[in-house]
């Protein structure tokens, strides 16, 4: 039953209306039906055979996973490189193309409420709508394989997460600094410096850091699809069945992960 705080502070217990009974019922019927009919689409497109023998075939993979094949770390070191490089110049690059999109996007401080904010937030919408792997596909077709496709697919995907998360910061900034600011007869620009920036720098430097960490963990695959890096390495080993070799990449992999989790949390913690 629905509940109504009376003004002394006790609670009222009232009986729902015929009409919100039914309403009620509605939505959990169209809700079973919802699952019963993805149920039966994952039903459809599943080989169950395949799926019964899913614990004997991953047993066997492991068998052949095993022991790691270590010689193979030696040219493992550079594409570990080019994976650090690429999400961090594509977490540089995302922040400088991103912040712009941010302040355009954020109702207090877009120059065009009309024009301006709609363009920025179909950019927000477009960058965060397709994944970083899609963006390396279709920048490997028009490119060509390499760190650059992966770069700039790190970038593009970065600017919707850093300008959603910041113009949303920028639109949560106190306003009674901005008017302190802006009766001295500051300009635009000068609102923007003396009393945004100093409210969103601690979240920016968070966001920059937390979507460094992220880009890290999405740089690792990029190379699957040809944009450079240890996934390149980790596809061809897949391709030979080296599985020795998958092995050594995913401790390699786990490794650096866990190295840029433990940086990104020691530079978010001495920013906050």
């Amino acid at each position: 039953m629905p509940t109504h705080s009376l003004p002394s502070g006790q609670v009222e217990w009232r009986r729902r209306t015929p009409r919100a009974v039914l309403l009620r019922w509605v939505c959990w019927l169209l809700g079973v039906l919802l699952v019963v009919q993805c149920w039966q689409i994952m039903n459809a497109d599943t080989i169950w055979e395949f799926v019964y023998d899913a614990p004997a075939q991953g047993a066997d993979l492991l068998g052949r996973m095993w022991p790691p094949r270590w010689s193979v770390m030696d040219k493992l070191w550079w594409p570990l490189w080019d994976t650090l490089n690429m999400a961090t110049l594509g977490t540089a690059l995302g922040v400088v193309l991103g912040v712009p999109v941010a302040f355009l996007a954020a109702r207090t401080t877009t120059p065009s409420a009309a024009i301006a904010r709609p363009i920025a937030l179909l950019i927000i919408v477009s960058s965060r709508s397709i994944n970083s792997l899609i963006w390396a596909l279709l920048l490997v077709t028009v490119m060509g394989p390499g760190v650059l496709a992966g770069i700039l697919a790190i970038a593009l995907r970065s600017i919707g997460f850093i300008g959603k998360l910041l113009y949303e910061a920028l639109e949560e900034t106190d306003p009674k600094q901005i008017e302190a600011i802006t009766a001295t007869g500051a300009s635009g620009a000068q609102r923007i410096a003396y009393g945004f920036v100093p409210q969103i720098m601690p979240t920016f430097a968070g966001i920059s850091v937390y979507r460094w960490d992220i880009n890290i963990r999405e740089s690792t695959v990029l190379g699957l699809v040809g944009a450079g890096g240890i996934g390149l390495q980790l596809n061809a080993s897949v391709s030979r069945l080296a599985w020795p070799e998958v092995t050594v990449m995913f401790i390699a992999i786990l490794c650096t992960v866990a190295v840029s989790e433990w940086v990104s949390a020691r530079v978010r913690a001495a920013i906050i």
